[in-house]
């Protein structure tokens, strides 16, 4: 997406039909945030930061180009 990546408090990204999380690629123009307690499958790419607020979670990896990568009480597992 060309801009920016916004999963509101409480959301979840589900994988189906078998999908691994890391087979999937979000590619990010901007920055993405996830949302307090929402829960996030695949690998964000992403242009500037990425935030993950409290207890959000991510099955992936979480890499920026020049940004930074912000983490608050989180929980990240490798896909």
């Amino acid at each position: 997406m060309a801009s920016t990546l916004t999963v509101t408090s409480g959301r979840n990204v589900v994988l189906s039909g078998g999908t691994q999380a890391a087979n999937i690629y979000w590619v990010v123009g901007s920055s993405a945030t996830l949302g307090t307690t929402s829960h996030f499958a695949g690998n964000l790419l992403v242009s500037q930061s990425i935030t993950l607020q409290t207890n959000a979670s991510l099955s992936g990896r979480a890499l920026t180009q020049v940004g930074a990568v912000t983490l608050d009480t989180n929980a990240m597992v490798k896909p």
